[in-house]
């Protein structure tokens, strides 16, 4: 059955550090009518070895990657604002944390109802656990997963007695359209006998659209202020004007669907019906 999908504004780092970007992304979210609005959160020194972190990468911050990717983290005071400006505005807000300490973080906030297992996450079997042992709804996300990885995933999960959905995921940053393969929707759901979301990274809405026509059960996109802005998903994401036309293609395709009506005949058929077949004896 198609229907409307869980609709995820994915902010993760596009707000550059800035809560007053953050607001902005949170207002075109509402705006669009997305259902949640979503972040990342990390504990740099342990997502990134201090190699990686000392060496050099010129960015609005400074001269390291350290600076680079502490420039890209909100603090508990920003997430606090986050929290209170959601509530505000009426929407959901959540995150996919990339280590313990940052799901600990994610534990002080009592009002979030999901968790996300971001697709580089979902090899990390103790970190799986530590997930589905709150009991949160949680969205899994299988990009670059064999099958055994989603096999041992959803085993945790279920384990655990916490309830999750897949989401169909190919991790390439825009993702080409040839390589989204939405027809393996239709085989996770068959095979782990759950709902399944779509998580996408392409450049327009066309794929999300035909992902729709799959039956999924949410939908998540980047958003941007400006798609030219600093930073790894800002070309992968939507900006308002797209966020907009998403939401309302999807309202018109679901309009279009309508009900199962065989041999029924519209009541403005008739009088059409009448003129063009007035020749007919």
């Amino acid at each position: 059955m198609i229907k409307k999908p869980f609709l995820i504004a994915e902010i993760g780092i596009n707000h550059n550090g800035d809560i007053n970007i953050v607001k902005k992304l949170i207002d075109n979210a509402v705006d669009a009518r997305f259902d949640a609005v979503k972040f990342q959160k990390r504990d740099i020194d342990l997502v990134y070895s201090k190699e990686i972190l000392d060496s050099p990468r010129q960015s609005p911050w400074g001269e390291t990657q350290r600076d680079q990717k502490n420039g890209l983290e909100l603090n508990k005071a920003e997430y606090e604002i986050i929290d209170k400006y959601c509530r505000e505005k009426k929407i959901n807000w959540f995150a996919s944390a990339w280590d313990l300490n940052s799901l600990k973080f994610l534990d002080k906030f009592e009002n979030l109802k999901y968790h996300k297992i971001a697709s580089a996450m979902i090899v990390d079997k103790d970190f799986l656990e530590e997930v589905s042992k709150r009991k949160k709804y949680t969205f899994i996300s299988t990009g670059m997963s064999t099958k055994e990885d989603i096999e041992t995933a959803v085993e945790i999960f279920k384990t655990n007695d916490c309830k999750f959905e897949l989401m169909h995921c190919v991790s390439t940053y825009p993702m080409k359209s040839t390589d989204a393969n939405l027809i393996t929707i239709k085989k996770l759901r068959e095979v782990f006998k759950c709902d399944v979301g779509y998580s996408g990274h392409e450049n327009g809405i066309a794929v999300s659209l035909a992902a729709l026509m799959m039956g999924i059960s949410s939908l998540e996109r980047h958003i941007t202020l400006d798609r030219t802005m600093y930073g790894s998903d800002q070309a992968a994401s939507l900006e308002k004007k797209g966020m907009m036309n998403l939401i309302e293609s999807i309202d018109k395709m679901l309009e279009a669907i309508g009900e199962e009506k065989l041999g029924h005949v519209h009541p403005d058929e008739i009088p059409i019906a009448k003129k063009l077949r007035a020749h007919i004896k």
